[in-house]
């Protein structure tokens, strides 16, 4: 009984867990060719090639590349950059710690991937600060300019 509750404490356990960006490079060998799932935001571009995609999603620490049939990112609207904030997924696939078919990158081949978040717009605020500095420097800029007008019509 004991070792059934262990077993069951065990398996829940793992998969309870999603390894961080940092995991996966620091313990490639031991996930190479395993599924994974990683969580994180899509940053970046998305580049279509072919019937499949490339995305970068990051998880706060280092982003990883995502190899992706093209129909699973149909639901993914916002990339992140500095204007937006991008959509937070979740990743399920293999993970491949130096992959042939991508010239020897480190990768995950997705098989699923699930929206979590919506990203949305980013409204960056003006600084009033910046605004004042603007100002004062075109005032001087045009005080220079009619100065130098002024002498030189002398």
């Amino acid at each position: 009984m004991i070792l059934c509750l262990m077993l069951i404490i065990s398996i829940s356990y793992c998969y309870a867990q999603t390894p961080s960006s940092l995991e996966l490079i620091n313990n490639a060998k031991q996930y190479d060719g395993k599924i994974i799932t990683y969580k994180g935001e899509v940053i970046g571009d998305v580049m279509i090639r072919g019937e499949y995609v490339w995305l970068h999603v990051n998880d706060g620490i280092i982003a990883i590349g995502i190899w992706a049939p093209k129909a699973m990112i149909g639901d993914i609207r916002y990339a992140g950059d500095y204007h937006k904030k991008g959509d937070i997924v979740e990743v399920s696939g293999i993970f491949h710690r130096s992959c042939l078919e991508h010239g020897g990158d480190l990768d995950i081949h997705a098989s699923e991937i699930k929206k979590i978040t919506p990203g949305s717009l980013v409204i960056q605020p003006v600084s009033r600060k910046k605004v004042c500095i603007g100002v004062y420097s075109l005032i001087l800029v045009l005080l220079f300019y009619a100065l130098k007008k002024f002498f030189q019509s002398k």
